[in-house]
């Protein structure tokens, strides 16, 4: 309704302009205030001001006056209000966000038939995922949420960097030593962890080892970059041997947030294939291509670093073989979408710049750069060598809302009402939707300092604040057992009922703007929101009482209802779980 209801304003406010001779430009739609009983409102009168001679107040009324609604469904009135036209809503409204929102897909939009495949994560498969990198998968995933909601052919995919010295020298390591050369134990009993000792010891060596030893090594890391350069199926299956065992460890890491994809697409395809000396031929015969100490490099003015891609020996570099993999991106998919940390800005820079060069429709390729979390204080202190594991986080997460969990439900623990799988289910749903919720709900640009009593603060601005009053609703839902849900919206006149509905009626715009902006945060903020008219409607507004009668008591029940499917459906959005119980 709400998304109708701003088509119906914007033809409104367009009409009304052309007739009293104004241009349209800005219509200034936005939000108002939520003790203003408008949906929405048009500050235009701010624009138009200085053309009309006149304050905005009065251009607002002249407007306001001017603007039909006589074909619109949704809206009821337009009012001025000080600088301000105010547009009201009609019952319609109403009713058909009372009857829309019953659906359990309430809030995803219909199919645009546009693909889009959004690549997030990528770390490369040397060992455990790194807590530093935990806002990519989160937000990542979360942005092909929203764009999955928003109607999108969504394809969710991981690059992996197969083809690079990190994993030649992994290779070489694994194949060097064995389990005598290894100082530790896994910290963890699972295949990346145990193997990511056998590069740390590689490492070690090529860092710190006798010189002869050394240069023995590097020739054999060398050896193997230059077979899979000549794509040599031997070197292949030797690095991917070790490259799909620590990247299905990884993924088991990534599925507790969850971030789950749907390809994962490896750099040597496109060694193989033959794409990437096609785009390395294409680079070196450009004006701007220059031979600098026997490596290729093109010169881009708007960058004072220049973009190596071909080494002196021949070898390509990663973002030689990214090219050829955004020029695959850009014929199998309408839009391409890629979440980088900032320490990669450059060089999306740089790779946009040369897919410019190369003759491809770079308004295809959208990159969402985001700043880094800050570790949080307590357990999360960095064991040496090692650095800070995700699964450490995310342990700790749940062990901290166990402890939430226990403290504020002892007496139903006590009294049997919960068991001890509730209580390991909740803490689970409660501690990562928490971790989530936090490094989600902020914008991408904006650096992150973790804390842990404002993640799993059940009474502030956090997952847990949202998922209870999921959990809230359902159990209402419960205690009516059955009970009719009547569509009647009539029934819902008061302040809360009617604010709530109108809550409810923002949701598919507010999916529909996060997807268009790349902002998932904007449904964070809306959840916590929408929680806040939710309580106010739980405290004023008896559901079940008996003195409540039937009509209102039905009507109150299909508001709960419609609450549940937003709530649980913005909660997907984010990829945090909607318990039914807490």
């Amino acid at each position: 309704m709400f998304i109708a209801f701003r088509r119906e304003v914007e033809a409104a406010l367009e009409a009304a302009l052309d007739d009293l001779g104004y241009p349209t430009g800005d219509l200034g739609i936005e939000e108002p205030p939520a003790d203003v009983p408008a949906v929405l409102a048009s500050s235009a009168a701010f624009r138009l001001a200085s053309e009309a001679g006149a304050p905005p107040p009065q251009v607002a009324g002249e407007l306001a006056d001017a603007i039909d609604l006589s074909d619109a469904e949704y809206v009821a009135a337009a009012t001025p209000q000080g600088p301000y036209v105010n547009f009201s809503p009609s019952d319609a409204y109403f009713e058909g966000t009372l009857e829309a929102a019953q659906t359990e897909d309430w809030g995803r939009l219909p199919d645009t038939g546009e693909s889009v495949v959004v690549e997030h994560t990528s770390a490369n498969p040397t060992g455990p995922v790194h807590v530093g990198r935990a806002r990519n998968p989160i937000l990542g995933d979360a942005v092909a949420r929203v764009m999955d909601y928003a109607g999108h052919d969504v394809t969710r995919e991981y690059y992996v960097n197969d083809a690079g010295r990190q994993m030649a020298v992994f290779t070489w390591a694994y194949e060097t030593f064995d389990e005598s050369d290894l100082d530790e134990p896994p910290e963890r009993d699972r295949i990346e962890y145990d193997l990511v000792r056998y590069y740390r010891k590689g490492n070690e060596v090529l860092e710190d080892g006798d010189p002869e030893e050394v240069e023995a090594a590097e020739a054999e890391v060398q050896e193997i970059l230059q077979g899979l350069e000549a794509g040599d199926e031997a070197t292949y299956e030797r690095v991917e041997e070790v490259v799909d065992q620590v990247l299905g460890g990884m993924r088991e890491c990534l599925e507790r947030l969850p971030a789950e994809f749907d390809q994962f697409v490896k750099e040597t395809r496109f060694m193989f294939d033959g794409a990437t000396d096609d785009v390395a031929e294409r680079l070196k015969s450009m004006d701007n291509a220059v031979l600098e100490e026997g490596a290729w490099q093109l010169d881009l003015e708007e960058f004072e670093k220049k973009l190596v891609f071909l080494r002196s020996d021949g070898t390509s570099l990663y973002t030689t073989r990214d090219l050829a993999h955004h020029e695959w991106k850009f014929a199998e998919f309408d839009r391409a979408v890629t979440v980088l940390g900032e320490d990669h800005k450059l060089q999306a820079g740089q790779l946009r710049a040369a897919l410019d060069l190369l003759g491809n429709d770079v308004s295809q390729l959208d990159d969402l750069i985001y700043s880094y979390v800050n570790l949080p204080e307590g357990k999360m202190s960095t064991r040496a060598g090692t650095g800070v594991d995700l699964d450490d986080l995310l342990d700790e997460a749940v062990d901290r809302a166990e402890d939430a969990v226990r403290s504020r439900l002892d007496d139903r623990i006590r009294d049997d009402d919960l068991t001890e799988e509730d209580v390991d289910r909740i803490a689970r749903q409660v501690g990562i939707g928490a971790v989530r919720y936090d490094i989600v709900s902020k914008q991408p640009t904006k650096a992150i300092t973790f804390k842990w009593d404002d993640a799993l603060d059940f009474e502030g601005q956090s997952a847990p604040y949202i998922q209870y009053a999921h959990a809230r609703t359902c159990g209402i839902l419960d205690e009516a057992d059955g009970a009719a849900h009547a569509l009647d919206a009539s029934e819902l006149d008061t302040n809360e009922e009617r604010a709530l509905l109108k809550a409810i009626a923002r949701f598919p715009g507010v999916v529909e703007e996060a997807a268009t902006d790349l902002e998932p945060h904007q449904v964070a903020t809306y959840a916590r929101e929408f929680v806040d008219a939710f309580n106010a409607f739980y405290r004023s507004c008896p559901v079940l009482a008996d003195d409540v009668d039937d009509d209102t008591k039905e009507a109150r029940l299909a508001l709960v209802a419609a609450s549940q499917h937003t709530l649980a459906n913005a909660l997907d959005v984010l990829g945090i779980e909607a318990p039914d119980s807490m």
